[in-house]
């Protein structure tokens, strides 16, 4: 039963990442790698500028964008390059509403929400915070990113003990 939700996860990643590529060639940002999967190479081509990159656990998915280029975007397009991923995830889970796919979709809207170390979530958090500052604080950082992940853990342990009582 597990393994039937692999293909779905795996096209979930896929469309996530190329929101996100969507999203930042919609502001004009540079990306110079879209990568499937993690650890080692298996196959790499370039495309366009872009390496295309698959490596042998499918497990996981990467955009790596031109972070200079990023950081002197308004606010506004940051948070959106930063989003695009969970939004392209959210409308084909309601497209593909009551499915195995959504709910997959679901569940990885949800968790790059979270304000966890380098998820979708932390990163508009950072973006935010260092334009509300005018400034990076690296103990605003900290705080934010400690805080974040503990009350992340706690909302999710709170939702698992609830469920299994």
């Amino acid at each position: 039963m597990l393994l039937s939700y692999i293909p779905y996860f795996i096209l979930a990643l896929l469309i996530h990442e190329v929101c996100h590529c969507v999203a930042a060639y919609a502001c004009r940002i540079s990306i110079s790698e879209f990568g499937v999967g993690w650890g080692p190479k298996i196959y790499c081509t370039r495309v366009r500028n872009v390496d295309l990159i698959f490596r042998i656990l499918p497990f996981g998915a990467y955009v790596r964008f031109d972070v200079a280029e990023l950081q002197k975007r308004q606010l506004q397009q940051q948070v959106l390059v930063f989003m695009a991923g969970i939004i392209g995830n959210l409308i084909a889970a309601s497209l593909s509403a009551g499915t195995p796919f959504s709910l997959i979709n679901y569940l990885l809207a949800a968790t790059n929400i979270l304000p966890l170390y380098q998820q979708d979530g932390w990163k508009c958090g950072m973006v935010t915070l260092r334009a509300i500052l005018g400034r990076k604080s690296p103990m605003v950082e900290w705080t934010f990113t400690v805080t974040g992940t503990l009350l992340s853990f706690s909302v999710l342990g709170a939702e698992v003990f609830r469920r299994f009582q």
